[in-house]
């Protein structure tokens, strides 16, 4: 039930190596797919010639743009909200990596060796990296319909900017930048399709099911009923597979192959060139009075989309609102813009826009604190946003925990550093604190399908997908609390969206509270209907009884209950079923900023204590507290390793991680030169938190403990030796360089 620590229910398979992920699938006459890249950031196509391609022995199938021509794909582009990416580049590259054409055969070794026989013929172009470049007027317009490059402004206005820095004592106004990251998944992105007639099956990694369903069927101009999109699990997501990405390409591919199935497994490569974390440039102006009360914040957001605007067009007015922090500001106007360049598209990276958001205002609080003389733990709980209180956006706060987040984290890491320690003189210690809100999809709907057999079994039908987080152990608990079983007489069917009704989609931290609601939802629907069938049994009215622990009762006369199976088995039924949905909308305007842009507000704050090394500028974290707030805990010890996992995976931008970019090609484009955190690099001691409130609703954790990562270091490093970095990732050379900075005057 809720509340209790029970393993995942794949644990096993999970020991044992044998769930079933995409990437191990085999399929009957199974082609291998191979995809043909562009070597250039930035070219007119002025010839694809695969002919010779189509010779190699092996080879059954090749697709370029000119097959989209001929019909085999009616539609070429797609996007999340803007159609501007084609399938395969038909007239211009926009990035080193954009896919060219497809090849299907009988091997890997064929596909590669007709890969070496299409010839393109290209004329470079003038390339654009920067976002700031990209604006300027002799910047190469990557898109005819944006010649400044962007394609996104999206605007929050609340209250008189001149009027709150005029009465501001001091005004702050500082710079923070994140590069591009890769998401790095174990497992890469794979995805596999097969025709029949005009019915399309592809089996797929990706957290969107109803999503790719949806933008499949219109590239092909076919009913979405058409389409049967089926995820097992994945091998981690991230954000990187929240949307759709290779499914068009094989399914293009597929349709030339004559009802033979084809796969497509990346290499560790492409994936550095299909996905990336959006790299940021995030200007933040703060008026404050002497008594540390905000009068203003100005925030100016420059988000590089790279070369296709993907799900920056959600993204970006999301990253927008995040900006500002949970902080009571009276006058608040933030800009956020979504610029093309020439580089692979960028995406949701987990605690998607909030990481490079936190990072910049939770430093730069810090900042405050220092130049008002004010503690940085206390300036930000006599600021931090309450219940009742109103945000920038207009709405009205609810069940916040801001302050018990900070509190939690600050009293672990002060029983940490209470002990006596002797500093060596090139090792100075330091504490850092940082707290995050992070909103969800303001409009969004969860269903499901619940079927009780004449056994007393119950098979949830969920398209949440499982991808490690252990969701389907959560929804299986959930179930067996709103329908009135144990555990063990639950089943959960995965995303099939011939099976399995809608969801919008498993990221933004959103299927704990969204699908939870579905299945209470069709939990009681269930018990409805079981109370009713037992109505004639008991001899009471359907409205009298009661429905749990696998039985039905009337409150009177507790000891006579007719249990589930037996009411089915009395009735004649062999099953019986029930739906549940839980949905929510909201939305802002897009000149002001204002409305409802979130149903509720993730919270989560990390604290931590590390040690910097003066000479060399090596930083290690001895201790790390992190706390999220999740209402309800369904499954606590899942909670806290969803709270770990956090950390680990946000020391990798706070202290490792960046692409690294030539002239559009990424050089580090494997796990040897692209660094991931590793067990030598977490910290010594950690410790997990998990608040929950009165009103018990359950709330979403997968990314609480991961924004505040970053900040929380830095402002430890301030703390130890008295530097401000404000460019991730905080490497050792960028410590050692800024200590260098600082006693040189």
């Amino acid at each position: 039930m809720i509340g209790t620590s029970i393993p995942m229910l794949d644990s096993v398979d999970r020991v044992k190596g044998s769930v079933p992920f995409a990437v191990n699938l085999t399929l009957p006459e199974m082609l291998y797919a191979k995809v043909l890249r562009s070597p250039y950031p930035h070219a007119h196509i002025l010839s694809v010639e695969t002919s010779a391609a189509v010779d190699v022995p092996g080879v059954v199938a090749v697709f370029s743009a000119a097959d989209a021509e001929q019909g085999v794909l009616p539609g070429l582009f797609y996007g999340l909200k803007m159609k501007d990416q084609p399938v395969v580049a038909r007239d211009r590259v926009r990035y080193v990596g954009e896919p060219v054409a497809l090849i299907a055969a009988e091997t890997l070794e064929a596909a590669e060796e007709a890969l070496n026989q299409i010839v393109v013929e290209y004329q470079e172009l003038p390339a654009v990296y920067d976002v700031l470049e990209a604006g300027e007027a002799s910047a190469p317009a990557l898109h005819d319909d944006y010649p400044d490059n962007c394609f996104v402004h999206a605007k929050l206005r609340h209250g008189d900017l001149e009027a709150g820095f005029a009465q501001a004592d001091l005004i702050v106004e500082e710079t923070f930048t994140s590069p591009i990251a890769q998401q790095t998944s174990l497992e890469p992105h794979v995805a596999a399709a097969q025709w029949q007639d005009d019915h399309l099956t592809v089996w797929a990694g990706t957290q969107a099911p109803y999503p790719v369903r949806a933008a499949l069927a219109e590239l092909f101009q076919i009913p979405p009923e058409n389409v049967r999109v089926i995820v097992p699990p994945l091998g981690g997501g991230y954000g990187g597979k929240g949307h759709i990405r290779i499914e068009p390409m094989v399914a293009a591919l597929a349709r030339k192959t004559n009802g033979r199935p084809v796969k497509l497994v990346l290499t560790r490569a492409e994936e550095f060139v299909t996905v990336t974390k959006h790299a940021a440039l995030i200007t933040i102006k703060s008026g404050m009075k002497r008594d540390g009360t905000f009068t203003a914040r100005q925030v100016t957001l420059h988000w590089n989309a790279g070369a296709y605007a993907d799900a920056s067009p959600m993204l970006v007015p999301a990253g927008m609102v995040r900006s500002l922090g949970p902080y009571r500001i009276p006058v608040a106007h933030v800009d956020a813009y979504g610029i093309y360049t020439n580089l692979p598209p960028a995406a949701a990276y987990r605690g998607a826009m909030s990481s490079q958001t936190t990072w910049a205002y939770e430093s730069h609080m810090d900042t405050l604190a220092h130049r008002l003389g004010i503690d940085p733990l206390e300036l930000r709980k006599q600021t931090i946003l309450h219940s009742g209180d109103e945000f920038a956006t207009g709405e009205i706060l609810h069940d916040v925990h801001f302050e018990e987040c900070l509190d939690a984290v600050a009293t672990g890491l002060k029983k940490q550093i209470s002990s006596e320690h002797a500093d060596a003189d090139y090792l100075k210690r330091g504490c850092g604190v940082a707290v995050m809100m992070k909103s969800t999809l303001a409009t969004s709907r969860s269903e499901c399908r619940l079927v009780m057999d004449d056994q007393g079994h119950v098979t949830v039908y969920t398209s949440t997908v499982e991808m490690g987080q252990g969701a389907h152990t959560a929804m299986a608990q959930v179930a067996a609390e709103a329908v009135g079983v144990s555990v063990d007489m639950i089943r959960i069917v995965g995303p099939d969206t011939d099976q399995t009704p809608f969801d919008s989609t498993t990221s933004a931290s959103r299927s704990s509270n969204m699908m939870s609601g579905a299945i209470a939802s069709g939990g009681g629907e269930m018990k409805r209907k079981l109370r009713a069938l037992a109505s004639p049994l008991l001899e009471h009215d359907a409205d009298d009884l009661v429905a749990e622990g696998g039985g039905v009762y009337a409150p009177s006369e507790s000891a006579e209950r007719v249990m589930y199976t037996e009411i089915l088995q009395k009735n004649g039924l062999e099953s019986i079923d029930a739906e549940g949905m839980f949905a929510t909308k909201g939305g802002i305007d897009p000149e002001t900023g204002q409305g409802l842009s979130t149903p509720h507000w993730h919270q989560g704050a990390g604290a931590c204590e590390i040690e910097v090394d003066t000479e060399t500028g090596k930083v290690t974290i001895l201790h790390y507290a992190a706390a999220s707030f999740a209402g309800r805990v369904i499954n606590p010890r899942l909670a806290e390793l969803q709270n770990d996992g956090n950390v680990v995976f946000g020391l990798g931008p706070a202290l490792l991680e960046e692409m690294i970019v030539d002239h559009g090609q990424v050089v580090n484009a494997n796990l040897s030169d692209y660094m991931i955190p590793s067990f030598l690099d977490i910290p010594l001691d950690m410790e997990s938190i998990l608040i929950e409130s009165g009103e018990r609703e359950i709330h979403g954790i997968g990314e609480m403990t991961l924004p505040p990562v970053a900040p929380a270091i830095a402002n430890a490093i301030y703390d130890a030796v008295g530097v401000r970095i404000t460019s991730l990732p905080i490497t050792a050379e960028k410590v050692l360089r800024a200590l260098m900075e600082k006693s040189e005057g």
